[in-house]
């Protein structure tokens, strides 16, 4: 039994929840709209302010589309809202960031600079030269774009060098002892 498909959604005031006939979901809020096409199966329906999702039978599939489906909604209702955002710090000698219009440019040891392009719905801030912050109301589009990003110099092992995420703890290995 999906515990968390059978949650209600509480639409908060600003928010507008438009369902068709194909089960394609859009929410505009104050950041902006977004759009999900939810599997036809599962039974949407808003009552009173609350959002709830029900599936038709007990079978494995629609079990597991239940809590999948309750939660894609549940954050586009946050997206629009409040908005999702992923920090990155840089660690690493002469490892750095900087954004020139709507670029990111690192460096980071390799012979060129590394420039990315902000993708359309995404923002991304430096507000210092080893922190990335990328925003956006699409959860699955900031992360996406963050995994990019830490991609071109994942955190290594013996001295920790690297992109990582904020709060990310990086198991460290013990190096060669010399004689």
């Amino acid at each position: 039994m999906s515990r968390i498909g059978l949650k209600p959604i509480n639409i908060p005031s600003g928010v507008e929840i438009k369902i068709n006939d194909d089960n394609l979901i859009e929410v505009k809020g104050p950041k902006g709209q977004l759009s999900e096409k939810i599997s036809p199966d599962m039974e949407i329906k808003i009552e009173d302010g609350v959002l709830t999702v029900a599936r038709p039978t007990e079978n494995k599939k629609h079990r597991s589309l239940h809590g999948l489906s309750r939660t894609l909604i549940s954050n586009m209702i946050v997206g629009v809202t409040e908005g999702y955002s992923k920090t990155l710090e840089i660690e690493g000698t002469g490892y750095r960031a900087a954004k020139q219009g709507n670029k990111l440019v690192l460096t980071l040891g390799y012979s060129h600079p590394v420039e990315l392009e902000d993708p359309k719905g995404i923002e991304v801030e430096v507000p210092a030269a080893n922190k990335i912050v990328v925003k956006g109301i699409d959860k699955q589009q900031v992360g996406n774009y963050a995994a990019n990003i830490r991609a071109f110099r994942k955190p290594e092992p013996y001295k920790g060098k690297g992109i990582k995420y904020a709060g990310e703890i990086i198991r460290r290995k013990v190096g060669k002892t010399g004689k």
